[in-house]
C-alpha cells in the first residue's frame, strides 16, 4: 500500500523514542482536506487504533491509514533527505495530478478541487 525507505524508517524510529510510551505509538499516516490543492499530508504518532484504520507493518514500524486516506495514498513513497539546510522527510505520490509549488498540498484526478497560489 505504501513504502517508507530505510532512511525514513530510521529516522522514525529515532523520533519515535523521544514519545512518551513509544511502545505503544502506532505512526499515522494520511491526507486531510485542504492545501493549495486540495489535500494535504499528514504524519505523525499515534496511541488509537479505530475499527476503521488499516494496520501495516513496515520495516518494524506500526502504521496506520485511515479508510479514506487509503485510495489517496495508495503506492505512496515516503523518503527522508538530509541536506546542508537540515533533514525533512520527502513523499512521492503516484495518485497526484498535482501539487503546490510549496510542496505541501495535492490533488488526484478524481478530486481535481481548484488550485490556487500558495
Amino acid at each position: 500500500m505504501i513504502e517508507l525507505s530505510e532512511r525514513a524508517c530510521h529516522k522514525i524510529k529515532e523520533m519515535l523514542k523521544e514519545e512518551e510510551n513509544p511502545e505503544e505509538q502506532f505512526l499515522r499516516v494520511g491526507v486531510k482536506g485542504g492545501g493549495c490543492s486540495g489535500f494535504t499530508y499528514s504524519m505523525g504518532f499515534d496511541e488509537n487504533k479505530t475499527d476503521k484504520d488499516t494496520e501495516l507493518n513496515l520495516n518494524g514500524l506500526h502504521v496506520l491509514i485511515d479508510r479514506e486516506s487509503e485510495p489517496l495514498i495508495r503506492g505512496l513513497q515516503i523518503d527522508y533527505k538530509e541536506s546542508m539546510m537540515g533533514g525533512g522527510f520527502t513523499i512521492h505520490n503516484p495518485n497526484a495530478i498535482a501539487t503546490c509549488g510549496c510542496g505541501t498540498s495535492f490533488r488526484t484526478a478524481k478530486d481535481p478541487g481548484v488550485p490556487e497560489k500558495c
